[in-house]
């Protein structure tokens, strides 16, 4: 079965990625801050419908202990279609084919979300650890 859905292994524009964060839910970030950020990604993943970009994912950490997998977005048009699994298998194939068998890969989950990342493997860590933040 063909699908309009492409993925493009690239770290989105910061314009792109102020859009994705800010439609589809996700806290905004000011395009100064995603300016210094994006380049640091270690793999980020854009889902395309025809020439334009729909949603994205993204890995950051040190490469090698510590990767957080940040940023799984998708316009709200383009949600319920699958687009989030179609990212967190791009995502997930990185993990398993670049990540060192010990390093820690952790994320945030957002209502709901938690959901699709159980999919992938994703485990709850409370109540041994919590997760923690402090935003500016």
């Amino acid at each position: 079965m063909s699908t309009p859905y492409t993925t493009r292994l690239a770290i989105p524009d910061v314009a792109t990625y102020c859009h994705l964060r800010s439609v589809s839910g996700l806290s905004p970030k000011k395009a100064e801050a995603a300016a210094r950020g994006l380049p640091n990604s270690l793999f980020a993943v854009q889902v395309l419908h025809g020439d334009e970009i729909v949603g994205m994912g993204r890995i950051i950490g040190d490469g090698g202990c510590f990767y957080q997998v940040v940023d799984i977005a998708v316009l709200p048009a383009h949600q319920g279609r699958g687009l989030g699994k179609l990212i967190m298998r791009e995502i997930m194939q990185y993990i398993e084919q670049q990540v060192p068998v010990s390093a820690y890969v952790s994320l945030i989950a957002d209502g709901q979300a938690q959901d699709l990342y159980a999919q992938f493997g994703f485990t709850h860590t409370a109540p041994k650890s919590v997760g923690m933040a402090i935003k500016r």
